[in-house]
């Protein structure tokens, strides 16, 4: 690990000025108030006075959501589900943040992650909370639903045809006080927002140097949970712009769709996009009303064809290269530019978060950031992805870009022992980069590399002190994906299976052929299980939690018929392990929710996102890869755990335990 890195580790989610949603709301619902954010007041300088130049500010007025309808109908927070047609853009130029935000919509799973469950029945105390990612950790928002109404209007982005939803103005609001005020958000960058909302890695791809199989890729993209947006190029004034052919210059959309349909005797390429200005859409070739969908089979119009004033429309693939410079595919690991019939790609993943001090000379490279890694295998080109995320307070102004210099060098065998730290000798004689990039972004940069086997060093240096996050991606190869394990599947399914009775297992390693502590069961496991084999073995440490576990007398020792259950469930856990690590190579902790649904004793269990993302952390290592001696560990706490709030709960929802209660059930366990 290099010296003052840190490798990123679980943390809470962090609260936005050290703000708490549910003391605010509770405090206001004991009180019978309304909660007033005084981080972000109802005030001009929450806005920003730029926005609000010409305009007669004695009419702006703040007003919650009920008081805007006035009574004529009730507010909702979401109603029949939240969508991209939800969104309606105001006077804040941040099409980059909702074309972002309505490609997240069509991803119900993440879009719950940052909306949150609330709503203005269920303990509405006028306070809304919502989470964004930023360099590594969750951040949690807290905002009032006091929301700027200029001249009885929404001055910002308001519900679709004055429907009753309300969460995208909220959110907005929210993201408006994350980034300091709604002025702060009148232009950004696309990638910005794509990481802020789900803490992805994205990849940019120039339409005027990209190849013709485009529609392919994005499908691609959009079955493997992508999101993707796109933006047209600045017009000569600068300023977004409606044009003659309907579209908006300098602006962003969100690609919704992408189908190859069959038109007159041939293949027609389509793409389908979306503007968040809710309205105004492309008037060439393929747009809605346009002659060619007369000229479609039925079946095709059938299933595309609407002919809606809701800011979506079609294009061919031909039109949208000629007209938009630039696409953004996100998702949590870098996405293959490849489609058809490949297997899909896995990556393992290392992070690191730091401080780089100013530095580019000779000198200043040897105090500079180092990152030590390793490429195990020979790839594909683009077999390593490097992620760096930039805090934004290191910015001095919201359209500032920052200089960023990285170098990544190749590291000779005899300087490969010094993992903490290069010394200054490999400088002086190893001057040349393999890669280097001279780059200036807002917030997030990713870079692609093509990498032999070896051992490599990354130099970062910046032009002033900056915090960072870097993310290093490494491309898993076919087969066995991680060498560095001598684990056998073949030795552990055998060793099941030949043994036969587990019973005559038992007495081998039983004190006095009554029962098995942790030493026992680890000699046990490792022998007789694993065969001796070098590499994942079960630790002293992992086999005291699984004692603990079935021990259902609290001796801290295993009887026969505990230890029958114990092997069932091994069975068990190793045909899971089996069969994901042979379809894939490894088992990565994105495997997790797959091994939960798979194993039959954990049937009816279910887990949350948090609950997921906590476990992930606590059982893979540092490349996020799991260990068999971690899965059986987690899948039995996993039973463990469920099984007795099952069993202490009166009613299934909740439970009360005294404290000495619950210390005995936590400490032991």
């Amino acid at each position: 690990m290099a010296h003052n890195q840190e490798t990123l580790a679980k943390t809470p989610v962090i609260k936005f000025k050290g703000q708490d949603f549910n003391f605010l709301r509770d405090h206001c619902l004991s009180r019978g108030l309304l909660f007033e954010d005084e981080t972000f007041p109802a005030e001009t300088s929450s806005i920003g006075l730029q926005l609000l130049q010409g305009k007669n500010l004695s009419r702006l007025m703040w007003r919650r959501p009920k008081d805007i309808l006035e009574g004529k109908s009730e507010p909702h927070f979401i109603l029949e589900g939240a969508s991209r047609f939800d969104i309606q853009q105001g006077e804040a130029g941040d099409c980059w943040f909702l074309a972002a935000l309505g490609s997240l919509t069509q991803n119900p799973q993440h879009l719950q992650k940052i909306l949150m469950d609330q709503s203005f029945s269920c303990h509405y105390a006028g306070i809304f909370r919502f989470r964004f990612w930023q360099c590594g950790q969750w951040v949690e928002v807290v905002v009032d639903d006091r929301l700027p109404i200029l001249n009885r209007e929404y001055l910002f982005v308001h519900p679709r045809n004055n429907n009753q939803e309300f969460w995208p103005c909220l959110l907005e609001k929210a993201y408006a006080k994350f980034h300091g005020s709604y002025l702060n958000l009148h232009y950004g960058f696309l990638p910005d927002a794509l990481v802020d909302l789900t803490g992805g890695v994205v990849t940019g791809i120039d339409l005027h140097s990209f190849p013709s199989d485009l529609v392919m890729i994005l499908k691609t993209a959009a079955k493997a949970g992508s999101l993707v947006t796109c933006g047209t190029p600045a017009s000569p004034t600068g300023e977004a712009r409606r044009m003659e052919d309907g579209l908006v210059s300098q602006h962003a959309y969100t690609v919704t769709g992408a189908e190859r349909i069959q038109y007159r005797g041939s293949w027609e390429d389509l793409i389908r996009l979306w503007n968040p200005w809710g309205n105004t859409e492309w008037r060439g070739r393929w747009a809605d009303g346009s002659p060619e969908w007369q000229e479609t089979h039925h079946q095709w119009r059938r299933l595309l064809y609407e002919n809606k004033d809701d800011g979506e429309f079609w294009m061919s693939c031909q039109d949208f290269q000629d007209n938009f410079s630039c696409l953004y595919i996100c998702n949590q690991f870098p996405v293959s530019l490849n489609h058809g019939n490949m297997p899909p790609e896995r990556w393992s993943q290392m992070m690191f978060k730091n401080h780089a001090a100013p530095g580019n000379t000779t000198e200043e490279l040897l105090r500079d950031t180092q990152f030590i890694f390793s490429v195990p295998e020979s790839m594909e080109d683009n077999n390593v992805v490097m992620s760096f995320n930039i805090m934004p307070q290191n910015l001095k102004a919201k359209d500032e870009k920052f200089p960023l210099t990285f170098k990544v060098f190749k590291v000779d065998p005899q300087f490969q022992p010094f993992w903490k730290r290069l010394p200054p000798t490999f400088f002086s004689q190893f001057r040349n980069a393999v890669k280097g990039i001279v780059s200036k972004t807002k917030c997030n940069l990713t870079k692609y590399f093509s990498l032999s086997p070896g051992t490599y060093v990354v130099v970062i240096a910046t032009y002033r002190e900056v915090e960072f996050l870097l993310r290093i991606f490494l491309k898993m190869p076919d087969g066995d994906r991680n060498p560095s394990s001598n684990f056998s599947l073949t030795t552990l399914k055998a060793s099941l299976l030949e043994n036969g009775s587990q019973g005559s297992i038992f007495h081998k390693y039983a004190h006095q052929g009554l029962d098995i502590d942790a030493t026992q069961l680890q000699s046990l496991l490792n022998q007789e299980l694993l065969r001796g084999t070098p590499g994942d073995t079960f630790s002293l440490d992992e086999c005291r939690s699984i004692v603990a576990l079935m021990d259902l007398k609290a001796n801290g020792k295993l009887e026969q018929e505990e230890f029958s259950r114990l092997w069932s469930r091994l069975v068990q856990c190793q045909s899971v392990f089996q069969n994901i690590q042979k379809r894939s190579g490894v088992f990565l902790s994105v495997d997790l929710w797959k091994a939960i649904k798979d194993a039959d004793f954990l049937a009816g269990t279910s887990v949350s996102n948090e609950l997921l993302d906590l476990m992930t952390l606590r059982y893979s290592d540092h490349s996020g890869r799991v260990s068999f001696p971690s899965l059986v560990c987690f899948l039995l706490r996993l039973e463990a755990m469920a099984k007795t709030f099952q069993n202490l709960s009166n009613d299934g929802k909740g439970l009360y335990l005294t404290k000495m209660e619950w210390m005995n059930l936590v400490m032991y366990n």
